[in-house]
């Protein structure tokens, strides 16, 4: 049983309007929802979205990969309102992407990824490319993201089974059937 978390930091409860069920090895929650409800029933892409696809969960998965562990940390470094920020922990949690632990204090509850937010890395790193390829003028400073070395991270680019690069033009998507 979890401690309860203090007064200056919402008690992210688990949202009302999805129902989880653990039965990975990992502990992850996956949500057990209606085909119905969810945007593209069929679509890796779009179930994704509907899950983590609005402009604050990335962040705190991005800042939760950074280091950040507490409501605070994640409400410093996104500015984001306490009240859009409890909602986003609570939805994290609920999906299994986050989970709570006491802190080493034992005060407090803090937030960490489970297997499933940190399986997001390579979403965040592709994400950042693309915006440091396409979000900042030539020439304008941005952060950089170093390996364990203090190298900044090559692109990353897919490669098929047969080492071939891949892209739009050399992939398909087989529906459902």
């Amino acid at each position: 049983m979890m401690a309860r978390t203090p007064p200056d930091t919402p008690d992210p409860a688990p949202a009302k309007t999805a129902r989880t069920k653990t039965n990975r090895t990992d502990g992850a929650a996956r949500t057990d929802r209606a085909a119905s409800d969810w945007t593209d029933p069929d679509c890796p892409v779009a179930r994704t979205l509907d899950l983590v696809g609005d402009r604050w969960s990335l962040l705190v998965i991005r800042d939760a990969m950074d280091g950040a562990a507490s409501f605070t940390d994640f409400q410093r470094r996104t500015g984001i309102a306490r009240n859009i920020l409890t909602d986003r922990l609570r939805k994290l949690l609920t999906h299994g992407l986050l989970a709570q632990r006491p802190a080493p204090s034992g005060r407090r509850q803090e937030y960490v990824l489970t297997d499933a937010g940190r399986d997001l890395f390579p979403v965040i790193l592709t994400l950042r490319q693309w915006g440091e390829r396409h979000a900042f003028a030539l020439g304008e400073s941005h952060s950089v993201l170093l390996d364990r070395h203090g190298t900044p991270v090559p692109d990353l680019t897919p490669v098929g089974a047969d080492g071939a690069l891949l892209n739009s033009d050399t992939t398909h998507v087989q529906r459902a059937a």
